[in-house]
């Protein structure tokens, strides 16, 4: 997709969150270029001269407001879906997009055969994919009165299992670590967070949840019929990735023994922030 405005020989730097993309945005209209790249704060050198690009909340919110206005509900979307997804060096393609469809309206999504949006639409679809695999692949495993899971997703997915798990689950405290991001979604009823996390400490399992995961693991097993065993089937159903997180697949654990005669049940994760 060609740029609507001049190519600029310089570089974008923010702070890599999506207000700070918006604000980039912006600053695109206001000084009518289309920048070299957009670098987020941890990102790689560039050879361009760097405008480093300031967070205004306001900025942000106008730009925000704006894209289902002048373009479509669907362009606000795929902007916010696409800054949750693994994709590299998004923000140049998503800028020129939103450009365009600042120019032409709503049917800048229709242009299918456009590279840029393509590629933001085949990151979406991947995001939205793996989102669908981690509502049924997460594993919960019960600490005190908290369900804790961990998983290692590709994308940043937290803000779309959310509602999943929240709607689901409305009444119980729950906890999913994202490790590849270091983020957590913390759920208690009424009350939703996403807290950045760098690591989780978790406490041995007690003897209930002991049982409870070869209890899992047994059920996994005797529903198998071996004479049907497909490994290749079943990893395209249940990519390997996702296997160092789920119960079925790990070693079974022993109860817990307490020396000091405490109840297990009272261990909480330990957090680090």
């Amino acid at each position: 997709m060609n740029p609507r405005f001049p190519s600029s020989p310089k570089a974008y730097r923010y702070d890599g969150s999506f207000d700070g993309f918006l604000c980039c945005v912006f600053e695109s209209f206001l000084k009518k270029e289309t920048p070299a790249a957009i670098l987020p704060e941890d990102g790689p050198y560039s050879l361009y001269p760097e405008k480093q690009i300031e967070t205004d909340p306001e900025r942000a919110s106008r730009v925000w407001r704006s894209l289902p206005l002048r373009i479509s509900p669907a362009a606000a979307d795929l902007a916010r879906c696409t800054f949750l997804t693994c994709m590299p060096e998004k923000e140049l393609p998503l800028l020129r997009v939103l450009q365009e469809g600042f120019r032409v309206g709503g049917s800048v999504m229709n242009f299918l055969a456009d590279d840029d949006l393509s590629a933001l639409r085949k990151a979406v679809n991947f995001l939205h994919n793996e989102s669908h695999l981690l509502s049924g692949f997460v594993r919960f495993s019960e600490y005190g009165s908290v369900l804790v899971s961990i998983i290692t997703p590709k994308n940043h997915v937290l803000p779309l299992l959310a509602q999943h798990f929240c709607s689901r689950m409305p009444g119980e405290r729950f906890l999913i670590f994202d490790k590849t991001h270091r983020e957590a979604l913390v759920h208690r009823p009424g009350d939703l967070r996403f807290c950045p996390m760098d690591e989780l400490t978790l406490p041995p399992p007690d003897r209930t949840e002991a049982e409870y995961r070869a209890l899992w693991k047994r059920f996994y097993d005797t529903i198998a019929i071996e004479g049907r065993t497909n490994p290749r089937g079943r990893m395209s159903h249940m990519p390997k990735r996702y296997w160092g997180n789920m119960t079925e697949f790990q070693e079974a654990e022993m109860p817990c023994e307490q020396l000091d005669g405490s109840d297990p049940a009272n261990a909480l994760p330990v957090l680090r922030a």
